[in-house]
């Protein structure tokens, strides 16, 4: 069976180059892409994204690619958001004022406002690496995250986390002081990692492979 070929959105965001020679490394077939036709005809799509949330949903917005994304989300294909490509999946984003995302799973990505155990703020951006927690009883059921054979430790760079409205979408967290920060969500086909995979060392790879290789 030939292995599926998988498009990185190109909208000028983005640890690009770093996700494409993750899949290359894995054997992947994958290419950086903005070209509309040819990121329909994927086999499944890769959003990274690094920065602010208001310019990446901006430059999507620009191309036509948000539109474009939805399309290839209706097809029922597996869809990956990485950080910012997480975030833009929600409906909105508090960052810099109040600014749309794209819309494809209820929610708004707001401040991490997490405290210590003495009650004093944690110090964001959280930098650095973080075990995920799967956030209630068989949520990692059918999705990448459920065969990893190294620790689910991953790296982290971010101030700001996803709040759902639906508790199902949450599927994975990490701690920060007392609270539990969204690190992954997902929506049938569309799934959304906080983490950086491709900078995660063999747990990121061990994900990638299985997000390139299984249906959920």
């Amino acid at each position: 069976m030939a292995r599926p070929n998988c498009v990185v959105v190109d909208y000028g965001i983005g640890n690009v180059f770093s996700v494409l020679r993750a899949l290359e490394r894995l054997g992947f077939s994958a290419t950086l892409c903005s070209d509309h036709s040819k990121i329909l005809a994927s086999d499944r799509i890769i959003l990274p994204g690094v920065g602010a949330f208001a310019r990446a949903a901006s430059e999507l917005r620009a191309r036509g690619l948000d539109e474009v994304i939805r399309t290839f989300v209706a097809t029922g294909k597996p869809f990956l958001g990485i950080c910012v490509g997480m975030q833009l999946l929600l409906d909105a984003s508090e960052e810099f004022g109040l600014s749309k995302g794209l819309g494809i799973i209820p929610g708004t990505v707001r401040m991490i406002s997490a405290r210590d155990n003495d009650g004093s703020r944690c110090r964001v951006p959280l930098i650095g690496w973080c075990p995920v927690m799967e956030t209630y009883e068989g949520a990692w059921r059918d999705t990448p995250f459920a065969n990893l054979r190294a620790a689910n430790t991953f790296y982290f760079v971010h101030s700001f986390q996803a709040n759902v409205v639906d508790p199902s979408n949450r599927i994975g967290a990490h701690s920060l002081g007392t609270s539990a920060v969204t690190s992954a969500v997902v929506r049938d086909n569309v799934l959304g990692v906080q983490f950086h995979p491709e900078r995660s060392a063999e747990a990121g790879h061990q994900f990638l492979d299985a997000f390139m290789s299984q249906t959920f």
